[in-house]
């Protein structure tokens, strides 16, 4: 049998474990690997010729498996110290994970999570095997209905297939809905720590090149994450079997639609109060947010909020600002950098917003995006009274706007802030909504495929973690853009263009991951989804659209 690793051929006489072959050929630090372009645990038998690529800690796929073993050995020790306890997961604030325990009789403290810490690493120093079986559905709930699991149960009914998988470690089972680790020594390196309600869960990031990174507290993020839990809570839906439930019958999901739609109405006037208590003062709203968190909707909503108000806002757009290409940073394949902010002119920009709020008649810049060129636009005079909105992943970055005073400016931070999970133990990624919500509103509006939005993806990430999110606590007010029903709707226009990935192609693993958890959830009709939704901005049939 030959292997291929890095340019490299290794014979084998048969059989071989994934993580022998690593020993043999000494790869550096891995998590995981790729054979013939799949993902595959280390744990993996591979029996016959294949293409090998070992990954380490600087990879997002390998680093989700180094995070789902986590979650387990740390759920495993929670049992271990405290049987009748339950522990959630959320991801949190400063890329971490929160631990919820329930069902607990002690108060939460330092010693609390020290005594966890502590027998986390009890298990890892005994390096325990974790075994991968397959068994029936009917098998494993009933597993999980002894073991007092109801959440599982719930989420396995939906299951298409009939079989489950699930790990087990010295006696304790559960399944973390992906990879793992082969044995739980492989966790070198985490941090826990007390952060209220629970404690905060450290691992590295491969955006980092598997450093843990420094915690960083964002208490404005976080009170939007604590809310997200509390509605969840509300409406009884933060799980996949519960939205399910709502989204059983046409009545049922109407009226959930029209709950998680009520949110935005109830944060757009409470938004509204405070800009107009404060109208005397503000002359520019800036709203900033990474990709697909429904900037321009909001935009529009937010106008139309305050003109019920009397107030009469205008709307420029950052993007009529642009420098042609090639004026624009460039990036270290040379193409053109235009996530940069000095791939806008900052200095007119500055001074067009400082020459409107003192009341002077400014004529504004119209970027032509067929031929990349600047052109004239129209020319407008504003009253005392008129706020200017911006928005663009550029506007809460203090350069755009040095011109303005700090105390003229309010400042939107808006994203999907969501506490949805797949059972307890197994959180959904805000990252993960933003990219279906990409790849659904790509294909309807700019007739890309599914490969195309992923190919620009890690592009959209870097210029997010560069621009975007060190000004997220700027923000005057965090609004989430989260619909907790849109999984329900997003799946029907996803499945099949995930499903259209072929096996070899290099994104067919993260195509694969998306389809593990969408699988679950009931279809919601997209006839119930209102015209003014910030989901309409992905799905089409906008009241906003031009």
């Amino acid at each position: 049998m030959n292997l291929k690793i890095e340019d490299k051929t290794f014979k084998y006489p048969g059989a071989i474990a994934l993580s022998d072959v690593a020993k043999d050929v000494k790869a550096d630090r891995p998590l995981a690997a790729t054979v013939n372009g799949r993902l595959r645990e280390l744990s993996f038998i591979v029996t016959k010729d294949a293409d090998i690529k070992f990954l380490s800690y600087n990879h997002g796929d390998a680093i989700r498996i180094y995070e789902s073993t986590l979650r387990y050995v740390i759920a495993m020790a929670v049992k271990r110290l405290y049987p009748q306890a339950k522990i959630k997961f959320n991801y949190s604030i400063s890329r971490s994970i929160l631990g919820v325990i329930e069902n607990f009789d002690l108060v939460m403290t330092d010693q609390v999570v020290s005594d966890i810490q502590e027998e986390v690493q009890k298990l890892i120093a005994l390096n325990l095997e974790i075994t991968r079986k397959r068994i029936s559905v009917g098998e494993a709930t009933k597993v999980y209905t002894e073991l007092d699991m109801p959440d599982k149960v719930a989420i396995i009914a939906y299951r298409e297939e009939d079989y489950v998988n699930m790990y087990e470690c010295d006696g304790y089972i559960n399944y973390m809905f992906g990879y793992m680790l082969p044995s739980t020594g492989y966790l070198t390196e985490f941090n826990l720590f007390l952060y209220h309600p629970g404690f905060l869960i450290q691992y590295p990031r491969a955006e980092f090149h598997g450093e843990i990174p420094k915690f960083k507290d964002e208490p404005t993020f976080g009170v939007a994450l604590k809310e997200a839990a509390k509605w969840g809570k509300i409406i009884q839906g933060n799980t996949i079997p519960k939205i399910n439930e709502y989204a059983k019958d046409y009545h049922s999901a109407v009226d959930f639609v029209n709950m998680c739609e009520s949110k935005h109405n109830h944060q757009l006037n409470e938004l509204g109060n405070l800009i107009q208590n404060n109208i005397d003062s503000i002359r520019l709203i800036a709203i900033a947010g990474p990709s697909s968190s429904g900037k321009t909707t909001f935009s529009n909503r937010l106008r139309v909020e305050l003109m019920t108000r009397g107030l009469k806002p205008v709307m420029i757009s950052i993007d009529d600002y642009y420098f042609s290409k090639d004026k624009a940073p460039k990036n270290d394949d040379g193409s053109p950098d235009l996530e940069h902010v000095d791939s806008l002119d900052v200095a007119l920009f500055n001074h067009d917003m400082s020459a409107l709020v003192r009341g002077q008649e400014v004529t504004l810049p119209k970027f032509n995006f067929k031929t990349g060129v600047r052109e004239k636009g129209k020319t407008i005079r504003l009253n005392h009274d008129t706020p200017i909105i911006i928005e663009g992943i550029h506007a809460l970055n203090e350069r755009m706007t040095q011109s303005i005073p700090k105390h003229q400016k309010f400042n939107i931070y808006i994203a999907p802030q969501t506490q949805l999970h797949i059972d307890d133990h197994n959180p959904i990624s805000i990252t993960e909504l933003r990219l279906l919500r990409r790849i659904v509103r790509d294909q309807k509006y700019r007739n890309s495929s599914a490969i195309d939005t992923m190919d620009m993806w890690p592009s959209v990430r870097r210029g997010e973690f560069k621009w975007i999110y060190p000004f997220q606590n700027e923000a005057n007010y965090v609004f989430n853009s989260e619909l907790t029903y849109e999984f329900a709707v997003l799946k029907k226009h996803a499945v099949q263009q995930l499903q259209a990935i072929p096996k070899d192609n290099r994104h067919y693993i993260t195509a694969n991951r998306l389809l593990k958890f969408l699988k679950y959830f009931k279809d919601i009709d997209d006839e119930i989804v209102p015209c003014n939704s910030l989901l309409r901005e992905f799905i089409g049939g906008s009241s906003f659209a031009h």
